[in-house]
């Protein structure tokens, strides 16, 4: 594994130097790439992953011209904390602005964070006390099992300024969708919509196989957020959910043996279906926070598990050749296949995740 690590990274750093030729001037972020052609988007969701594949990459290294990309790629998202017409301000701003913090400790990026703070809380609706997820589509009020991920960020907000406010929404937040997105296996919908007094109008999916399907990325992010959750709380019902997650996933008997998901668990075709090398990552991450939490037999098993993702990715099947796939890390990520995008290409938060898991591996085993 020793080794595997090494040479993730230094692939990593070939990528990422490779990367950041392409895009010194852009002012757009790449989020995925496919016959040839990069998908460029300026301000959406992925957008803080691309500056945060290169916190990371200096974290693990120490590359100062790593560092310095770093901090011109997360600078070109200056107007970003001020946005309120979408949940994801924790992936757009955490992941970038955040990361920078934890490095630098600068008063800027501690500014954006609480910035983006107040604008993801602005769309918290006390009476369904939830956090909206998406302006658009046919839901009245609709919340994706994906907002979990952005609790994190106002977690940090309350531990750094002090004000509670930002805990108890992500706490609620936290708590009224572990009361409906999940089902009496611990797996989780994609989409709970509710009605204005708080009761639930419907439940479903928007990427996902089906309504009744688990989406193997949305699983993921349950894992995640709730692990994350237990972190800033220690609440018990956090802890004993997501070792409920992580069961489901690890036990899924559609997952090949090489632990890397389909991107459905339930997609009809398998085993002819895409895999999903981002939910991969994020799963292997999740774990090994996980596992510091948990008795000593079963962090042995989320270790083991979580070392199987990354020695699988590590593979020439998902590790990408020097020059190769766009200059992305990962090959074989799915964004929504059924709505026919981004299907078997790499994904620039498959690459973070993917990072971040290196980077909590190492902290773990060296």
């Amino acid at each position: 594994m020793a080794s595997l690590i090494d040479n993730d990274i230094k692939r990593a750093g070939e990528q990422l130097a490779l990367m950041s030729e392409r895009f010194d001037t852009a002012a757009v972020t790449p989020r995925s790439w496919e016959n040839g052609t990069y998908k460029l988007l300026p301000k959406d969701w992925t957008c803080g992953f691309f500056p945060g594949v290169y916190w990371l990459y200096y974290q693990l290294t120490g590359d100062k011209e790593m560092e310095k990309r770093a901090m011109e790629f997360t600078a070109r998202l200056s107007d970003v904390p001020a946005i309120k017409t979408t949940h994801d301000l924790g992936f757009m701003v955490f992941c970038s602005y955040g990361k920078q913090y934890e490095v630098e400790k600068d008063s800027v990026s501690a500014a954006a964070v609480i910035e983006a703070s107040n604008s993801l809380i602005s769309r918290f609706n006390p009476q369904i006390g939830l956090i909206r997820s998406w302006n658009f589509g046919k839901w009245n009020y609709p919340v994706i099992i994906d907002n979990m991920m952005n609790l994190e960020m106002l977690f940090w907000a309350s531990e750094f300024t002090g004000d509670p406010k930002y805990r108890e929404i992500a706490i609620k937040h936290a708590d009224k969708t572990m009361e409906h997105h999940f089902r009496d296996d611990y797996s989780s919908y994609h989409v709970v919509s509710y009605n204005d007094d708080g009761t639930v109008e419907s439940k479903g999916t928007h990427q996902g196989y089906s309504d009744a399907s688990s989406w193997s990325r949305g699983q993921a992010w349950a894992l995640y957020g709730y692990t994350l959750c237990y972190r800033f709380t220690k609440y018990d019902r956090y802890l004993k959910q997501a070792e409920n997650i992580a069961a489901l996933i690890m036990n899924c008997k559609t997952t090949p043996k090489d632990n890397i998901p389909y991107w459905d668990y339930d997609a009809p075709n398998i085993p002819d279906e895409p895999r999903d090398a981002s939910a991969a990552a994020v799963t292997a991450s999740a774990l090994l926070e996980l596992q510091d939490y948990v008795s000593q037999s079963l962090s042995k098993v989320y270790f083991g598990y979580a070392e199987s993702i990354i020695r699988s990715l590590s593979s020439p099947e998902y590790l990408a050749d020097k020059g190769d796939n766009g200059f992305f890390i990962l090959k074989h990520s799915t964004g929504a296949a059924s709505l026919g995008s981004e299907i078997d290409v790499p994904l620039i938060y498959a690459d973070y995740y993917f990072l971040e898991a290196i980077k909590r591996y190492r902290e773990l085993k060296y």
